[in-house]
């Protein structure tokens, strides 16, 4: 059996995930203080996932700056 063209991984993973490993989940739990070492790893809360956006430059304004 092949796999589905979407199911592929092109270019490394160049796209946000909205779902993290059980590690990628640990890590953030243990640095909100909400897991600590020897708890159970099973039956984890749920973790936010904060997704970065870039903010454009204003162009504007540096324009007008020039033109004073």
């Amino acid at each position: 059996m092949t796999i589905d063209k979407s199911l592929k991984v092109k270019r490394g993973m160049n796209t946000n995930r909205s779902v993290l490993t059980r590690v990628e989940r640990l890590k953030v739990l243990q640095e909100n203080g909400r897991w600590e070492e020897g708890d159970s790893p099973l039956g984890l809360p749920k973790v936010r996932v904060r997704k970065l956006t870039m903010k454009k430059k204003k162009k504007k304004a540096k324009e007008e700056e020039g033109e004073s």
